[in-house]
């Protein structure tokens, strides 16, 4: 399932803008060869991070992971419900399996990202 209403990242995060938010999560593609997710160490809100930088960890019974952040941007808000329910990523990942939101971020990164068309085309790629 690749949502059209989102832009993806080569390392498998999608981000779909909220209003004046852009929430942040893994794509289905990601959290099925992640396996089981165990564990998502959050950042804190008012983090500002660059476009590319390290974010967010997944750990599950196959890896750990980093998140990176799709573009640049101040940590508004957190998924705290995956503290103590980590599985919501692997149940909905494009949905309540969101790992964080962003504000006052950087609208112009936006165009370096895929389209749910590209992103396709780039799984295929990868396989």
């Amino acid at each position: 399932m690749i949502p059209d209403n989102c832009k993806y990242t080569e390392t498998h995060e999608w981000i779909k803008i909220e209003g004046t938010l852009a929430a942040v999560g893994v794509t289905d593609h990601a959290q099925d060869a992640l396996g089981d997710i165990t564990f998502v160490e959050l950042p804190r809100p008012g983090t500002i991070v660059k476009k590319g930088q390290a974010c967010a960890l997944v750990e599950s019974v196959k890896a750990v992971s980093d998140i990176y952040a799709p573009i640049s941007g101040e940590i508004a808000e957190i998924n705290r419900s995956l503290e103590d329910a980590p599985e919501k990523i692997n149940e909905d990942p494009h949905g309540n399996g969101w790992i964080l939101k962003l504000k006052d971020f950087d609208e112009h990164e936006l165009s370096g990202l895929m389209e749910a068309e590209a992103y396709k085309e780039f799984l295929e790629s990868e396989e």
